[in-house]
């Protein structure tokens, strides 16, 4: 069954075309640097490595480095070794989420862990964010160094607050935000944050930079968070269901728990605290969310956290890295469409 999201203003189409083709003379630097520091003489760590890191995935956050150093005038090549670091601890995340949420699928291929196990995805990820330090640290800058080390040990904190929130719907919708600020936008933010620092902007810059960050990437989860839902898994990288089926809070089932009857709510507790959540109750879960507005209002606080991004930018000086960067607001909610 299809869920239809009644949307008031729907947003117009956007791409991230604008942003990859800025980037792209950064990307292909940081590309081959990302293959060179996978690389390894233990020949599982560069298998295991290379087999996320060439599955399609857009690497939008080192774009977001990229083009917030660029856009205040950077030319060397300090940037390029943070953003590959921010892919490495994206990538270091990735594998770890897998084991954790026991996930066979990703980017429509077999997870890491499902070809080599728990414990390779375990250590590799370890390794990836090893090299992550590594190029941190030949960049010299400890602001840089601070900011990325930071975002590091938050998104850890989020995923241990995710795992102690899972099968929970007494979980608010204040902790719920708590978790996707830690967890998801902690790394957007840092991605931003740390290009005006290399290009020796000052600390308004920075803080226009780390608040654009910080919501884009409240806005990209929420996204996620409907698409999981009702989407494609082109799009959301993973099954379509995996949330509700690995017993996940996620806002969409607060709004629709919240909302619901005490016979609804009886529901919820059964699929997610205990378990039973096969794919008839996956559709009756879309149903009761679309009943009660959830995924609708899921969508639009998404689009008020994108809003919040795109006036972070407002006073910055107008360069098409700018340009590019309010557009990726766009389109990550317009991938809802």
């Amino acid at each position: 069954m299809g869920v239809v999201v009644a949307i008031d203003e729907p947003p117009r189409k956007s791409g991230i075309e604008p942003l990859v083709a800025l980037a792209r003379p950064g990307m292909e630097r940081v590309n081959q640097l990302i293959l060179d520091k996978a690389g390894s003489d233990v020949r599982m760590i560069p298998e295991v490595a290379n087999h996320l890191i060439n599955s399609g995935g857009k690497r939008l956050r080192p774009m977001l480095t990229i083009a917030s150093a660029e856009m205040f005038g950077y030319q060397g090549d300090h940037h390029i070794k943070l953003a590959a670091s921010v892919e490495f601890m994206h990538t270091a995340t990735l594998l770890h989420d897998d084991v954790v949420d026991e996930s066979d699928r990703r980017r429509s291929k077999p997870t890491a862990r499902i070809i080599w196990g728990n414990q390779a995805s375990v250590l590799v990820g370890d390794f990836l964010l090893g090299q992550a330090f590594r190029m941190m640290v030949d960049v010299g800058s400890m602001d840089a160094l601070d900011v990325l080390s930071t975002a590091s040990a938050i998104i850890a904190e989020g995923e241990v607050m995710q795992l102690s929130a899972a099968k929970k719907l007494s979980t608010t919708e204040d902790d719920y935000l708590a978790v996707i600020k830690a967890k998801t936008a902690a790394l957007f933010l840092a991605a931003a944050e740390v290009g005006p620092i290399v290009a020796g902007a000052g600390s308004d810059e920075r803080a226009a930079l780390r608040s654009y960050g910080l919501n884009l990437g409240l806005a990209f989860q929420l996204v996620d968070d409907v698409l999981d839902y009702g989407g494609d898994a082109g799009d959301l990288g993973k099954n379509v269901g995996d949330d509700f089926r690995e017993g996940k809070i996620t806002l969409p089932v607060l709004l629709a728990y919240r909302r619901g009857s005490d016979d609804e709510r009886g529901f919820w507790k059964q699929s997610l605290e205990d378990g039973d959540n096969g794919a008839e109750r996956l559709e009756k879960a879309r149903a009761l969310m679309a009943r009660h507005g959830a995924l609708a209002d899921t969508i639009q606080r998404a689009r008020h956290f994108g809003a919040i991004a795109r006036d972070a930018l407002a006073p910055m000086p107008a360069t098409p890295q700018k340009d590019a960067l309010l557009e990726v607001v766009d389109f990550c909610i317009s991938r809802l469409n």
